[in-house]
């Protein structure tokens, strides 16, 4: 059914030089003031102009090529990346060149919503028009916001993130779950869930978390990494704006989880373990963050487990799922529309 792997990620830059053309790339048809691009820019100079997220795809491709081979995968792993290099045309050509027909792909987003799922059908579908008519059909594997090989390595790390705190003070402690902040309107186009269906899956993901790793403590929704113009509404608190009303509610330490992510990129490492914890120091908060999956052995073979999965002979209809949502394999043409703004890209 499928004779190749794709790892579909998002990319950054690994050289000063790149930064700014890889978050115009990022940014392209958002409206994003220049001023915003020039201070995120900041952001990547003040590590060397490099993102973490390409080595760790890297790291990635050599723990799945390893399963892959313990476990009898016969399928060669690619990797291409939305807005840097590899860009994704460029390895769907080689793929192409290496006899490809038909491959598989994994992209690094858990959740469902137009950013982060439509975003790359649209993708595939534009790097399989300028590749050609011999440009290889892939086929995007399904959400996996509750399956057991990506919650159970963000709640070992939670406990492990309370454990630097003080365990005397667990009444007083927070867990804050945090994920990448969206328009409020392409939260609630994404699906037919009263919360949207990003969130709800969100909200899914962290009460599946919070069960395994601390029950009994409190533990929040918020969000980070809004990068869009001032008027139009994002989803909310800010991740910074929670900790304050936190410092004013009788919290006195935090666990952060950063369950929308599945490495500890840029974003992570900008947004929480540089500013979120700055503004906790400033409020005299304890404060943890806890790590992504990364390449831990259970998200690994949390990949492999969908890929057989998607190339059972016969499908009973079972899903690997720890939540009450639902799960499919392909997406709705209708679901997760664009933007208008991004429509007109």
């Amino acid at each position: 059914m499928y004779d190749a792997f794709l790892l579909l990620s998002f990319g950054g830059p690994e050289h000063p030089d790149d930064v700014l053309p890889f978050l115009q790339n990022v940014t392209r048809g958002r409206g994003v003031p220049p001023e915003r691009l020039a201070e995120v820019a900041a952001h990547y100079q003040r590590f060397g102009g490099v993102s973490p997220i390409n080595q760790q795809c890297r790291e990635l491709v050599a723990a799945i090529r390893a399963d892959f081979s313990v476990h009898g995968i016969d399928l060669p792993v690619y990797w291409g990346n939305r807005n840097w290099r590899p860009m994704l045309a460029d390895t769907m050509a080689q793929m192409r060149d290496h006899g490809v027909q038909r491959a598989i792909t994994f992209a690094t987003s858990a959740y469902g919503s137009y950013s982060s799922c439509r975003q790359y059908l649209q993708d595939l579908a534009a790097a399989r028009a300028a590749v050609g008519p011999r440009a290889p059909v892939v086929d995007k594997l399904r959400h996996f916001h509750d399956h057991p090989g990506f919650v159970e390595p963000l709640a070992d790390s939670v406990v492990t993130a309370f454990g630097e705190l003080d365990p005397a003070a667990r009444e007083t402690t927070r867990l804050v779950f945090t994920a990448h902040s969206i328009p409020a309107s392409m939260n609630a186009s994404s699906g037919p869930e009263s919360n949207g269906l990003y969130e709800a899956q969100l909200l899914e993901t962290a009460r599946l978390v919070a069960a395994r790793s601390l029950p009994g403590v409190g533990w929040d929704l918020v969000w980070q990494s809004r990068s869009g113009p001032p008027q139009v509404p994002w989803l909310e608190p800010d991740i910074n704006e929670h900790l304050r009303v936190l410092a004013k509610d009788f919290t006195t330490q935090v666990v952060v989880s950063p369950i929308g992510f599945v490495s500890d990129h840029l974003e992570v490492i900008w947004d929480l373990d540089e500013e979120a914890a700055a503004t906790a120091r400033q409020l005299g908060l304890g404060f943890a963050r806890a790590k992504t999956p990364g390449t831990d052995s259970r998200f690994v073979a949390m990949i492999r487990d969908l890929v057989q999965e998607r190339m059972r002979t016969s499908d009973d209809g079972s899903r690997a799922g720890l939540g009450r949502l639902d799960h499919w394999d392909f997406c709705a043409s209708h679901c997760c529309p664009a933007p208008a703004s991004s429509a007109r890209r």
